[in-house]
């Protein structure tokens, strides 16, 4: 079985995905069930989870509809205005939604490396818990620092860390300061770890196997297969990669891991996680 961890799904309008720019015009469409059926068929794979790709309460009502009508998506990551001081009503319209399984901030973009440990924001993240919940923690690397503390403040809230919270990927250098910081978080047993959007992470006009694979090894080293899914975030992934080619560099990454190992990475530890 292949679960896809981490993909998004939009209808295309300049206004409302801003954050798409002219560079990116492979992303300047359609992305809907259709186009998903695809890739589906091409790769192989059993189901998804569908992403927040803007934060707004109508993306994430849209997503659960879409996913109400389409048995390939198994659950959604949503997003929620966590900040808000009614964040518990409004978390109460989702109660009886079975398909959403999590929220999600995009940290990554927040001015503030430390936004993460808002008081505001944290009132809302506790609030998640208890409502059968996760919540994926979205950042660049340099946000780990700030990151870890969050980690500490929600023990007992599952977590999901987004596309290995994102170094800065060159063939000619690796990313030491990631590393560090990566390997502590990981030490947090209440979080698990996607590996994907790992491509367009790469700062090279080319990127092989070989760029990635130091970002592998560490990634399946302090996570293990247990705590470590597979996720393509297609369509994004398409400035760097098509969602084909990423599942198979995956599958020959994980190529050495035993029968066992590889069913817990590509499907069963997203399973778990997200309750699908």
């Amino acid at each position: 079985m292949l679960i896809d961890s981490h993909h998004h799904l939009w209808k295309y309008s300049p206004d409302q995905y801003g954050w798409i720019s002219d560079e990116m015009s492979v992303l300047q469409r359609d992305f809907l069930a259709p186009q998903l059926r695809e890739i589906a068929s091409d790769s192989g794979v059993d189901g998804f989870v569908s992403v927040q790709a803007r934060q707004s309460i109508e993306e994430t009502n849209a997503l659960l509809k879409i996913a109400d009508d389409e048995p390939l998506i198994r659950g959604v990551v949503g997003w929620v205005p966590l900040a808000d001081p009614n964040i518990a009503n409004v978390l109460d319209q989702f109660s009886n939604s079975k398909l959403l399984k999590g929220v999600r901030h995009v940290v990554q973009d927040e001015p503030d490396d430390r936004f993460i440990l808002g008081s505001d924001f944290n009132r809302g993240i506790a609030a998640l818990k208890g409502r059968d919940l996760v919540y994926d923690v979205l950042i660049f690397a340099r946000q780990l620092p700030a990151s870890i503390e969050f980690v500490d403040h929600h023990r007992d809230l599952p977590m999901v860390l987004d596309h290995i919270a994102k170094p800065t990927i060159r063939a000619d250098e690796f990313d030491r300061a990631w590393e560090r910081d990566f390997r502590e978080i990981a030490k947090r047993e209440n979080l698990t770890c996607k590996f994907s959007g790992v491509v367009t992470e790469v700062r090279d006009d080319e990127w092989s196997i070989e760029t990635v694979r130091p970002y592998w090894d560490v990634a399946l080293e302090v996570f293990t297969p247990k705590r470590l899914m597979f996720g393509s975030d297609w369509p994004v992934c398409l400035l760097k990669s098509s969602h084909r080619k990423w599942v198979d560099t995956v599958r020959e990454l994980a190529g050495e891991l035993s029968q066992q190992e590889q069913a817990d990475f590509f499907a069963n530890t997203a399973v778990r996680a997200y309750d699908l």
